[in-house]
């Protein structure tokens, strides 16, 4: 067996989200959001890190990886799971980053999101993006709303990947999933071809520069359901940050587009659950009349999170909302609570409010 394989496999079998490989100290693994050295396997020379990524590499990434260029990949290993390894250079070594990516299927419920997930799931066109830092849940939740609309309509599903990180099998859609690199060169050129491939449903691995936004709105725009992601904290930083992505002359114009388009927004942050593992803390964003007005606006876009704030009829929620459910349901402590917070301050006294006395600032 391939060393690096002995590596995944215990990463899976520690249920480890991520792993990290470096010379000049041993492997380190991320559980439940925490990284850990693991001190009891040997410290890695350089060599052997860059033997360990010469295992993984396939024969179209082994020249790139010659030219010192980043290698980002899906790696499978039959009876353990699905891996997104990153390769790179660091002080001149080789170092690698492992996601292991769930292959299992779980219901909205399952994976604690709220309801308005499933009712964006449902809309027939329009935007729909997922934002989050890195390993915020956001693959996660796109593979499982992909998952439901497979198992819930008809049509065609086509997803643009960077790479390929969850595979799907046709339910009541036909599902083609495009792996940029494989079997087409760029976003913005799989893009450009999509609309005549007769989808119903596109999905775009990453929101990264003006020709894939642009080009996700004009998706949107002529009848499709448009879903991505973004790396984006909360849902009135993704709307300034797509707005962004557009010249100055173009912004106005670009408000419109998504305006027009844009279904929801859903932000994710994974918190230490109690008792062990994580939990979602979930921004909803759901467009009304009032946040479509606070949009186009840009001296109101500042109020849409006032109007989440106040849209639980539509299934919206803001951040601070998402974690006093948490906490009054007791899957949270008051500490992470607080310190996830967007104003600690405010979260204090809305905790007060509750009847919660918060602990000391300074305490946790």
């Amino acid at each position: 067996m391939a060393q690096i394989d002995a590596l995944l496999e215990m990463m899976a079998a520690r249920r480890c989200s991520d792993l990290h490989v470096k010379a000049g100290t041993s492997p380190a693994v991320r559980l439940d959001g925490t990284l850990t050295i693991l001190r009891d396997l040997p410290v890695i020379d350089a060599a052997s890190t860059e033997a360990l990524a010469r295992e993984v590499l396939e024969p179209r990434h082994r020249a790139l990886f010659e030219e010192g260029r980043d290698i980002d990949m899906a790696y499978s290993l039959i009876g353990v799971g699905r891996f997104r390894i990153n390769i790179y250079r660091q002080s001149g070594a080789v170092s690698i980053a492992v996601r292991r990516v769930s292959t299992d299927r779980h219901s909205f419920a399952e994976l604690g999101l709220p309801a308005a997930v499933e009712q964006l799931a449902n809309e027939a066109r329009g935007l729909v993006l997922v934002t989050g830092t890195a390993g915020s849940g956001k693959t996660t939740t796109i593979a499982a709303m992909i998952d439901y609309i497979n198992r819930t309509r008809n049509g065609h599903i086509v997803t643009i990947e960077d790479p390929i990180e969850v595979q799907h099998e046709d339910q009541g859609c036909v599902i083609d999933q495009r792996e940029i690199g494989i079997d087409t060169d760029s976003y913005g050129d799989a893009l450009r071809h999509v609309v005549r491939q007769d989808p119903d449903i596109v999905f775009i691995g990453e929101m990264r520069d003006h020709t894939t936004v642009s080009a996700a709105l004009t998706a949107a725009e002529i009848g499709n359901l448009v879903l991505s992601t973004l790396h984006t904290i909360d849902a009135t930083e993704t709307v300034n940050r797509i707005i962004d992505f557009f010249p100055p002359h173009q912004q106005l114009q670009a408000r419109l587009m998504l305006a027009s388009t844009l279904r929801g927004i859903i932000s994710m942050r994974l918190l230490p659950a109690v008792g062990g593992g994580l939990v979602p803390a979930v921004e909803v964003l759901i467009m009304t009349g009032t946040i479509r007005e606070y949009l186009l606006d840009p001296e109101q876009t500042y109020k849409i999170r006032d109007a989440m704030a106040e849209g639980e009829y539509y299934g919206m929620q803001t951040f601070d909302q998402a974690l006093v459910r948490l906490y009054q349901e007791g899957k949270i402590t008051v500490e992470d609570a607080i310190a996830t917070s967007a104003n600690q301050h405010d979260f204090r006294i809305k905790l007060r409010q509750l009847g919660v006395t918060p602990p000391p600032a300074g305490t946790y």
